[in-house]
């Protein structure tokens, strides 16, 4: 675990639960712990792979190339139709998360698998 996320979130007011349940799910899949643009990023060997954000209305663990992702549950969000690459499952309360955790796991060992392959998303202009 690293110093700079448990900063981030023990001053968390919001979502605490459920970002500790998202943080134990992302290391138990032997991703690195970081902070990155203010938020706990998860790596493999320096590839972003997953990062946890909270919003007022829910958290989410967002898949940095998760456009890549087969999403046979059909539960990953485009935030905005600007976004190209990165997808997001949203939550508004813990057993939410540990509902879907087996899934989870698939689709985080999937997006490495993703990172391992050298795969690209194809951006648009």
């Amino acid at each position: 675990m690293n110093p700079k996320v448990d900063f981030y979130f023990n001053k968390a007011k919001k979502w605490k639960e459920e970002f500790e349940k998202l943080r134990t799910i992302c290391l138990d899949c032997g991703l690195t712990e970081e902070l990155k643009w203010g938020c706990p990023c998860y790596t493999f060997e320096k590839k972003n792979i997953v990062l946890i954000h909270g919003f007022k209305e829910y958290c989410a663990l967002l898949f940095f190339k998760g456009a890549l992702l087969k999403d046979a549950k059909s539960i990953l969000i485009q935030q905005t139709k600007n976004v190209q690459a990165a997808r997001q499952i949203r939550y508004t309360n813990v057993r939410e998360i540990v509902k879907l955790e087996p899934t989870l796991k698939t689709y985080i060992k999937e997006e490495i698998k993703v990172e391992k392959a050298g795969l690209k998303v194809p951006l648009k202009k």
